[in-house]
This record gives C-alpha cells, sequence and structure tokens, in this order.
C-alpha cells in the first residue's frame, strides 16, 4: 500500500508541476519573463476564489437534499467511524440526490464537508459496498484531494485564458506574421494553440492518480479492500448497462483512457484485489497492527434492499 501511494504522490507533483510549466512558458511567451510573478498571484487569487465557494452552492445546482440522522443511523455511524479514523476534524453531514445514477462525491474541505449519495447507489449497493464507497469519499478529505484539483483547475483556466489572449493577438498581427516582420516563433504559435488541451489532459491525469490515492485510503480505513472492488464492479456494470440503452448495443465503447476523469475500473479493482492479498497474508501471520492498519468495519448483515427510512430513500 506504501508503495502505491509514494508512487500516487510522486505523480501528482510532476503532474501539478508539468501544467506550472506550462502556464509560465505560455506567460513568457506572451509578455516575457516579468510576468511571472503576476502570473503567481493571478493563480493564487484564482485559488482563493475557488476555494471559497460554498459547499451548499454545489449541493443546491445538483438538487441534493440532507439525510437526517435519525434517518440513517448506520450509514452516519459509519461515516462518523471513517472520519474518526481518518482524523477529519470534523463529520461530513450527508445528502441524497434523487436520481437512479449509481453515483457519490464530496465537496467542501476537512472543516467543512459534504458526502452526496444518489438513489441508486443506496438501492443497488449492500451495506458493506456502501462503506466502501464512503470510505473512499473519506479519502479524498483525507488526501485534500479539493484543494489539489482546485490549483490544477486555477492553473488550467489560466493558461486557457492566456492561450486566448495569445491568439486574439496573433489574428490581429496576422499580416505581419505572415509577412516575416514579426519575430514569432511558429513553435512558439503552436504552443499557444494547443496549451490548453495539453493542460486539461494533464489535469484529467492529476483527477485520475486521486482517484486511486482515495481507493488506497479507504482500504486502509475500512481495512476492506473486496467491499469497494464489489461496489466498483456493480457501478461499472450498470453504467455499461445504461449506455447500452441510451446509445444501443455496441455503441458503447469506453472513452480513451487520457480523457477519463476516473481510472478504469478494472485497474482500480487489480488494485484493491492485490491490497486484500496483502491484509490476508498479514492476518495469517497475526500481525494486525502494522502502522496505517485499522480492523474492519462491523455493521449488520441485512439487506439493504430490504428497508427503507423516513422519507422514502433505501440504505
Amino acid at each position: 500500500m506504501n508503495r502505491h501511494k509514494l508512487a500516487n504522490a510522486i505523480q501528482t507533483v510532476l503532474l501539478i508541476g508539468g501544467m506550472s510549466l506550462l502556464l509560465s512558458v505560455t506567460a513568457e511567451l506572451l509578455f516575457g519573463g516579468n510576468i511571472l510573478p503576476w502570473v503567481f498571484w493571478m493563480t493564487v487569487l484564482s485559488l482563493i476564489l475557488t476555494v471559497k465557494i460554498s459547499p451548499g452552492l454545489v449541493l443546491r445546482m445538483y438538487r441534493a437534499r440532507p439525510i437526517d440522522e435519525s434517518e440513517a443511523k448506520e450509514l452516519y455511524d459509519i461515516v462518523r467511524e471513517l472520519s474518526k479514523r481518518a482524523g477529519l476534524p470534523s463529520v461530513p453531514h450527508l445528502y441524497i440526490v434523487h436520481t437512479p445514477i449509481m453515483n457519490a462525491f464530496t465537496v467542501g474541505s476537512r472543516y467543512q464537508s459534504a458526502i452526496a449519495v444518489t438513489d441508486g447507489l443506496l438501492k443497488n449497493l449492500t451495506l458493506r459496498e456502501l462503506t466502501g464507497v464512503l470510505a473512499h469519499e473519506v479519502g479524498h478529505l483525507h488526501n485534500n484531494d479539493m484543494q489539489v484539483m482546485a490549483v490544477a483547475d486555477a492553473v488550467g483556466r489560466l493558461t486557457a485564458s492566456l492561450s486566448m489572449a495569445g491568439q486574439i493577438l496573433l489574428f490581429i498581427n496576422l499580416p505581419i506574421v505572415l509577412s516575416g516582420q514579426a519575430g514569432i516563433s511558429w513553435t512558439g504559435i503552436l504552443l499557444l494553440i494547443f496549451a490548453p488541451t495539453v493542460s486539461s489532459l494533464l489535469q484529467l491525469a492529476i483527477s485520475r492518480v486521486r482517484e486511486f490515492d482515495a481507493d488506497l485510503e479507504a482500504a486502509r480505513l475500512t481495512g476492506d479492500p473486496k467491499g469497494l472492488a464489489s461496489a466498483l464492479a456493480k457501478m461499472e456494470q450498470y453504467e455499461r448497462n445504461l449506455l447500452k440503452q441510451i446509445l444501443l448495443p455496441g455503441l458503447n465503447n469506453p472513452s480513451p483512457s487520457l480523457l477519463r476523469t476516473h481510472p478504469p475500473t478494472e485497474e482500480r479493482i487489480r488494485r484493491l484485489m492485490e491490497m486484500e492479498q496483502e491484509e490476508q497474508a498479514a492476518r495469517a501471520l497475526e500481525y494486525p497492527d502494522r502502522p496505517g492498519h485499522f480492523p474492519n468495519i462491523q455493521f449488520s448483515e441485512h439487506s439493504p434492499k430490504n428497508r427503507m427510512f423516513g422519507l422514502g430513500y433505501w440504505y
């Protein structure tokens, strides 16, 4: 697990560095080296404005409604235990989004956060699988992934803005450029044009790495990698069936890996099952107290599909 976590951290640093380098080169092409301090402070300002966006605003966009603890005590008990294990200063609030799509997402920071789950997720997953999904979302909070992605988003937006400004200036001065009177490198022109695309691809790559890290954290928090792996398999199967209904059989080819915000499900499941084998080996050696390990979360064995609470939500 530590090996995977170190590799993910190194990849994230390299990808953020690549995006920052691309932004710096784009800015220098347009305005020279003196602009770099301004670009730095613009990035900081963009990051502050992004972080200040209220989690409630995002939840309202999805029409998410809060779940009262009295209506889903088991879910809150699980989230409370996961938050304690992750060392979060506060327990995330739970919300529900009325849609048959199987999904969950997290908004906010370690200090003020919310986890939203969908009707489809609650209806189709067992409590063990839900525990894995909730642990994945708590893992995002533990790893400060929202802040990491906010930095990537701010750098990406500034790169796109500078590229657009450069292209407008290039269009205005196109006659001078074509006549050869302006000393502009065609390599620089191509960079201005394709910088936003490259930056977006790097941002997507960061997102995929952070998903791997959240999976690792979920396995650590629950002591049950197989629970999350089972949930991922169900969600992947549902997504494929939904695509068949919408696009007809044969047209549900997966999008290229470069254009995905999440890693391939098969790869995520493979890594989780590797960790499951590590857990079994550790238990066989009677060495459960190794650093970073927690015992399995205990929950009742009832079928979630056979129970409903207050407002008609399933859990």
